[in-house]
């Protein structure tokens, strides 16, 4: 039903100085970091392959939300409800995006890249 993980979306009250720690304890790449809206969100890069992480000054919450990528978001969302899983949908710039949260308090997201231009829409852009 799952693709890839492609990100790992993890809460952060202090978006800067956890890039800071990323760089330079981890050795991880900046790949973008935005302001806008009110809050502020950053995309490492901490190997050659595996997901991104995105640092997040919004969410909310102590754990951080597994993203997967899935073929046809429709019939997993489908597949999801029809196993009693709570399902918040939403909508991110890459497609349709559908968050849950499993009994246990571990975060999950699925999408469906719709748009993939998305995916590198803020390469390079590093905001103040």
């Amino acid at each position: 039903m799952f693709g890839s993980l492609d990100y790992v979306y993890v809460p952060a009250g202090d978006v800067d100085g956890e890039v800071l720690r990323y760089v330079q304890g981890m050795g991880a790449e900046l790949v973008w970091k935005v302001r806008g809206t009110g809050t502020t969100v950053a995309c490492l890069r901490v190997g050659d392959s595996g997901p991104a992480i995105l640092l997040s000054g919004h969410l909310r919450g102590q754990g951080a939300i597994l993203v997967y990528r899935v073929q046809d978001y429709a019939a997993t969302v489908a597949q999801l409800r029809a196993r009693n899983l709570a399902v918040h949908e939403l909508e991110i710039p890459h497609g349709p995006c559908a968050t849950f949260t499993m009994e246990a308090g571990q975060r999950y997201a699925v999408y469906q890249l719709v748009r993939p231009g998305a995916v590198h829409l803020f390469d390079g852009r590093i905001d103040p």
